[in-house]
């Protein structure tokens, strides 16, 4: 896309490049494109041709010498140099001619090939190439016989291949993949010489030869034709009306870049040559056929990709067309408006420049194929985030785990739609689209086959055609609920306009098919991002200290961006907002602080904002699903359509130069060597040459264009404009010049810097994420982050990681070098464990077990094993592939908090890491290795659930202890025990526990986050009386140890006569040997305050807490459950913890009804139950006699006694304070607490049970306690199944 344009200048072309072949240096073998036969490794090529090739390291020389590469020069560019792009002679010459030098003879085709490139600049700035490719016959005779020289040679070789027996290999023949095939001498020979051979004096040769313009701007259009006009006056047996040389200095010096908004005409050699330019409010200029896109890949295919590249995926695409390669990155790209493309970007990679597959960052990069090898040959260094589009098969292979782009459904219709409309089949056409031929649409013979009376549907006569994409659609199309009835294919433009086009109409129907699927996806973004402004963090301090801290800003509130969107958009906004396209972009909105300062896309697409804003007068921040489609298609149009129509410049006509005689001369058929004097200089009196202007403007114009402006002066501002482009990146482009061993070296310190940055970056983001909140929850406002935005940190994580294990990778195996690693170290290691070891293989022995708080001598900890983990892993069937497969692993690795120590085990093995990685990898770079662990090594700091909460449906064993008190020892205890372990996802049912031992494993699904403990016994034997201390539960895959305190007697006749309990627990934390201090984030629920100088009670010894604090402690408990329902659905923690766990809601009421309670006897307990019952009775009683005649407290009554009714006659074996506590959970469910509050303060049995100066007493106490318990009736409260097990309410 053409965005910032590198030039100070306005003229149309900054350079006329010709390359080939140089006579005077001779025939030089390429070696860099020689490389690229590691790539090609084939073994019998090219069927017409019929000729053998070794594949010994891809040598170039075993190829026919035909078929060899050779290198190709630059022979002349004119001007010599323009000062605003200096002239790059290295790549231009590599991206002119990408495979250098190819020869033919009269019995190949020898058509001309047209392809554009780009060349990237270090500012991100870019320049344009269009280069026509043909051949020439070679004249040199030096030439000639050197090839004849290279086939006796060749021959002579391939006729000793052919006749050597299958021998024992030697070593050179070990690293062919297949022995060699023998085959019968004579028909081979004589096959090599029909086909293989170059007679000097029968044949004659041709070689390639390229011209090429350079240009600020992309007019493809526009510079083909000049091109192929140019090279149509060479091979025509008329000469051209002037020489050459005014042709190309016109359009070098005399032709200008339309200005915005307007249309240009200028003279080719044979016919006029129209480009237009949108105007300021317009979609930036594209001249690139999507059409062509659309058909080489179908709509769902180009969805995808569309996808891949927003998430800053790698991108490698893959055609033997060059010119394919850039159709397909351009479009890309220009449909993302208005985000831009921030990474490597290099639409045709050079052969050379191979290696650079290896680049551990995002790229778009486009790879050349021999049309021969199929995909599985392609030996690519990194593949689990690869997105590979094989365009010339119509085929497409996705990275695992791609989220959906949102309504994709409705959108594909609609850009079938219009596709159709011009006669693109939305499944894509791939014969429709050959580079060589210009981009035909197909409407005409069908309005023609309207004429002959085929009239119904206008689809009619391409149903016949397109029955299986129109069959397709049409489902699509019941499941969105558009009719395609509606859809008219539009007759050509002539029929129907009457507007006369100065350019041709194939052209013309490019520039709206162009315009209307541009439009159509500038339309989603302007849709979904309609509110962004709202959400963008404004920097509080000036923007120059804004920019050296902005690495650790946040520029966007993407927590409160996500809570907006609809539910289905999230997998993929949340990983979008992660990109640095999407920072970029927010980034250049906090520079600009008017709309004169905005950059182009910026402020187009903030006017399209604002429109949409106008137009649906709607709460800003209320989202919906609902699909709207593009509106302003007609508007785009209508511009493009005006500016062809009337042509707004014209540019002077070429006219015969101050030549020599006998100059311009030309011999058919050859480029001729053109005249330097006359073309290296520009007219002096030249309005658009800009030659009279001062540097500065010129910068100043420059910046225009970058127009990425703060309020600074000019350099400043120059390198911020720097700094911000190179934000998050390092490398746009390779240096496309020698590579020595030492710019590559240099090229991939570049890349370790950039990776540990990365993950610098990484880390603290997900920390502050995590941490931020947790701090917020110890107090400092609230929120929590799990869900969407915690799973996209964690996926970015997991491709951060795949990149590092694959930069300098020797040994490819699989998609995911780093499960690929891990499994080399698994195998070593199990080969080395020897048999009579300790334990199995890979454990880490006693020494380095975690102990573990509380419970610790109840259950020793889990052994640390790598390879322990690698197993549970592979144990899981769900998990198909090596990506999967490794990033399961860094996820149960987080959640271990093991990673770092992990990949510190894995990498410690430094004989496998050299046998895997190369020399400049960044796994062999030792003191970045160091930080990177460093870095990871702060994840422990946070708790992550991220293994737990997404392999939900995975079997996992777990271990239940039960902790029996030491101070009466339960060894006299008969009664058999079983408990019932819930979690966040399910319950395991009720499972007996033996008497003897206490402790059971057993295996379920996945139970997610431990909430409650159900334990009891089955009161049986002469001693069934037993004071528990608590149970521990341990998952033994993820380690994570629960306790549920209990503290409580189980048994008939003592504490409060329960022989069942639930028991509410939390996480332990495991600490290290060296650090015995608790180091770990609180757990949940608990809040801060003064909560936590209550001391825990037990029955027998009840602290006695003033009003003050057991107001403070009803307070602390609703504020908790409030909080609760305040938070994203995804991201509550558990509600039992809330109300039953330490310090909640049925610990607060207990407070409330335990002050002031007289306790009647010495030795008797009284329970707050005793007293309910006595309210209960005294309340039935009084039903009874119908002594209040109001209507509410009736009421009231009604639901209290029906409660305890209820709870009373329960099959199950609760005691006082167990029905006490199903009593509160009920009346918060139902919103019934503050009514029985208010019954029981009124309740004569309550003067009769509590002292004067009880809280329950007090008037305004009371009042104030009933309306903090009002504040739970707007929560829909949803009980744990165990808390309400055997109440039928």
């Amino acid at each position: 896309m053409t965005t910032g344009f590198s030039s100070g200048s306005s003229r149309f072309a900054d350079y006329f490049v010709i390359c080939g072949l140089d006579t005077e240096s001779g025939l030089e073998p390429d070696e860099l494109s020689a490389l690229c036969q590691y790539i090609e490794d084939t073994k019998f090529r090219d069927g017409a041709r019929g000729k053998l090739a070794r594949s010994n390291e891809g040598e170039n020389f075993e190829q026919s010498p035909l078929r060899r590469t050779f290198k190709s020069k630059v022979l002349a560019h004119y001007p010599d140099n323009v000062e605003w792009n200096p002239f790059d002679q290295d790549a231009v010459g590599m991206l002119c001619m990408p495979k250098g030098l190819s020869f033919r003879t009269q019995v190949d085709s020898r058509e001309p090939q047209f392809h554009s490139f780009i060349i990237t600049r270090e500012d991100g700035s870019r320049t344009y190439g269009f280069a026509l490719t043909f051949f020439e016959e070679v004249t040199s005779k030096q030439i000639c016989s050197a090839m004849q020289t290279l086939y006796h040679m060749h021959n002579a070789e391939q006729y000793d291949i052919l006749h050597t027996p299958t021998s024992p290999q030697g070593p050179e023949d070990q690293r062919l993949p297949q022995p060699r095939p023998v085959l019968h001498a004579a028909p081979a020979i004589s096959r090599l010489q029909r086909f293989n051979s170059y007679d000097i004096s029968r044949d004659t040769l041709y070689v390639s030869k390229c011209i090429c313009l350079i240009t600020p701007m992309a007019f493809a259009q526009a510079c083909r034709k000049v091109l192929e006009q140019l090279h149509q006056a060479v091979t025509s047996p008329q000469p051209p009306p002037l020489p050459l040389e005014s042709y190309i200095y016109n359009i070098l010096y005399e032709v200008p870049l339309p200005p915005s908004g307007r249309s240009l005409k200028f003279s080719g050699v044979y016919g006029p040559i129209v480009c237009q330019r949108p105007s300021t409010s317009e979609l930036p200029l594209f001249d690139f056929a999507i059409s062509e896109m659309f058909n080489l890949l179908g709509v769902e295919n180009v969805l995808q990709l569309f996808t891949c590249a927003l998430l800053e995926l790698q991108i490698l695409l893959y055609s033997q067309h060059y010119q394919r390669l850039m159709t397909v990155a351009e479009s890309i790209t220009a449909l993302m408006f208005p985000f831009q493309w921030q990474h490597v970007y290099v639409p045709i990679l050079p052969a050379s420049l191979l290696h650079f597959l290896d680049a551990p960052v995002p790229y778009l990069m486009g790879l050349h194929s021999n049309g021969q090898d199929d995909r599985t040959k392609l030996e690519l260094p990194q593949e689990a985030n690869l997105c590979f589009v094989d365009i010339d098969n119509h085929f497409i292979e996705l990275p695992e785990e791609l989220p959906q782009f949102p309504n994709k459904l409705e959108f594909i219709q609609e850009i079938s739609e219009v596709l159709m409309s011009f006669g693109v089949s939305p499944e894509g056409n791939i014969h429709s689209s050959e580079s060589q031929a210009r981009y035909r649409f197909r409407p005409v013979d069908m309005v023609s086959d309207k004429r002959n009376g085929n009239l119904g549907s206008p689809l009619s006569s391409y149903l016949l055609r397109e029955n299986e994409t129109i069959a397709r659609l049409q489902a699509l199309v019941k499941r969105t609920g558009v009719s395609l009835e509606k859809l008219e294919v539009r007759e050509d433009a002539s029929c129907n306009k009457d507007v006369r086009a100065q350019c041709d109409e194939e052209e013309l129907k490019m520039h709206q098919l162009n315009i209307q699927v541009r439009e159509v996806f500038a339309n989603r973004f302007t849709q979904m991002f309609a509110d962004y402004e709202v959400f963008v963090i404004q920097p509080s301090h000036d923007k120059e200290s804004w920019f050296t801290n902005r690495d650790q800003m946040q520029n966007f509130d993407k927590a409160s961006f996500l809570s907006d969107q609809p539910e289905p958009y999230l997998p993929f906004l949340s990983r979008f907002l992660e990109t640095q396209m999407f920072a970029s972009f927010i980034d250049g909105k906090i520079l600009c602080h008017d709309d004169e300062e905005k950059e182009h896309t910026l402020r187009v697409f903030d006017a399209r904002v604002d429109k949409i804003r106008m137009l649906n007068v709607r709460t800003p921040t209320l989202r919906t699903s609902m699909y709207q489609k593009c509106t302003n298609i007609e508007e785009a149009e209508k511009a493009i359509e005006m500016r062809v129509a009337k042509i707004d410049h014209t540019a002077l006509h070429p006219h015969l130069l101050d030549m020599k005689i006998g100059q311009g001369r030309y011999e058919q058929g050859f480029f001729p060597r053109l005249q330097s004097d006359v073309l290296s200089t520009g007219p002096t009196s030249n309005k658009w040459a800009k030659r009279s202007a001062p540097a500065q403007w010129r910068r100043r114009d420059r910046q225009k264009q970058h127009a990425e402006h703060l309020y600074l002066d000019n350099d400043q501002r120059e390198k911020y404009i720097q700094e911000a482009r190179n934000l998050g990146t390092t490398i746009r482009q390779p240096k496309l010049s020698n590579l020595s061993p030492s710019v590559i070296a240099q090229t991939n310190w570049k890349f370790v810097e950039g990776l540990l940055k990365e993950c610098r970056n990484k880390t603290k983001r997900m920390l502050v994420e995590k941490m931020g909140r947790e701090a917020v929850e110890l107090g400092h406002g609230e929120v929590s982050i799990t869900g969407v935005e915690e799973n996209t940190l964690i996926a970015s994580l997991c491709d951060l990681l795949e990149r590092i294990w694959s930069h300098g990778l020797q040994v490819k195996q699989g998609k995911s070098a780093l499960w690929s690693h891990l499994l080399h170290y698994q195998d070593s290691k199990e080969k080395n464990a020897t048999p009579g070891g300790l334990g199995p293989p890979g454990f880490i022995h006693d020494t380095e077990r975690r102990k573990s708080d509380g419970g610790g001598s109840a259950m020793p900890p889990l052994r640390i094993s790598l390879i322990q983990d690698m197993r549970h892993i592979q144990n899981i069937g769900e998990i198909k592939t090596d990506v999967g497969k490794a990033r399961a692993w860094v996820r149960l690795s987080m959640e271990k908090k093991l990673l770092s120590r992990h990949l510190k085990q894995l990498l410690s093995d430094h004989e496998l890491t050299k046998k895997l990685y190369k020399r400049y990898a960044f796994l062999r770079c030792d003191d970045e290795k160091e930080q990177f662990l460093y870095h990871l090594l702060s994840f422990n700091a946070v708790d992550y659930f991220c293994f737990t909460n997404v392999f939900t449906t995975i079997m996992i064993p777990y271990h239940v202890v039960i902790v029996p008190s030491k101070k009466l020892g339960g060894s006299m205890f008969t009664a058999n025990p079983w408990v019932c372990v819930s979690g966040e996802l399910s319950e395991t049912g009720v499972l007996q526990v033996p008497r003897n031992t206490l402790e059971i494993t057993f295996e379920c699904q996945n139970l997610g986050k431990l909430t409650t403990v159900q334990m009891g016994h089955d009161n049986s034997g002469l001693y069934a009386k037993w004071l528990v201390e608590c149970v521990v539960v341990r998952n033994e895959i993820t380690g994570h140890t629960y306790k549920f305190p209990c503290g409580r007697w189980l048994g008939k006749g003592v504490d409060d006569g329960s022989l069942e309990r639930i028991l509410v627990g939390e996480l332990m934390t495991p600490t290290t040997e060296n650090d015995e201090r608790m180091c770990r984030t609180p757990p949940m629920q608990q809040s801060p305050g003064m909560m936590r100088r209550f001391v825990t009670i037990s029955p027998s010894s009840k602290p006695k807490l003033n009003t003050g604090q057991i107001q403070e402690g009803v307070g602390e408990a609703i504020n908790g459950i409030v909080k609760h329902f305040h938070k994203p659905e995804k991201e509550r923690g558990s509600l039992t913890l809330l109300l039953c766990g330490e310090y909640g809601l049925v610990w607060a009421l207990e407070q409330v009804f335990q002050h002031g309670f007289k306790s009647p006897r010495l030795f008797k307990n009284v329970f707050i139950w005793d007293f309910l019952e006595k309210a209960q009775v005294y309340f039935e009683s009084a039903e009874q006699r119908e002594a209040t005649p109001d209507e509410n407290w009736q009421t009231r009554v009604r639901h209290f006694c029906r409660f305890m009714r209820a709870i009373n006659s329960t099959s199950r074996n609760i005691g006082k304070d167990g029905k006490f506590q199903m009593l509160v959970c009920l009346g918060a469910r139902d919103h019934l607490l503050h009514h029985w509050i208010a019954l029981l303060a009124d309740c004569p049995i309550t003067s009769q049970m509590y002292e004067d100066t009880a809280l329950i007493k007090d008037r305004s106490l009371v009042n104030s306690l009933i309306r903090v318990l009002q504040t739970l009736q707007e929560f829909n409260i949803t009980l744990e199944a165990s808390l309400v097990k055997g109440v039928g309410i």
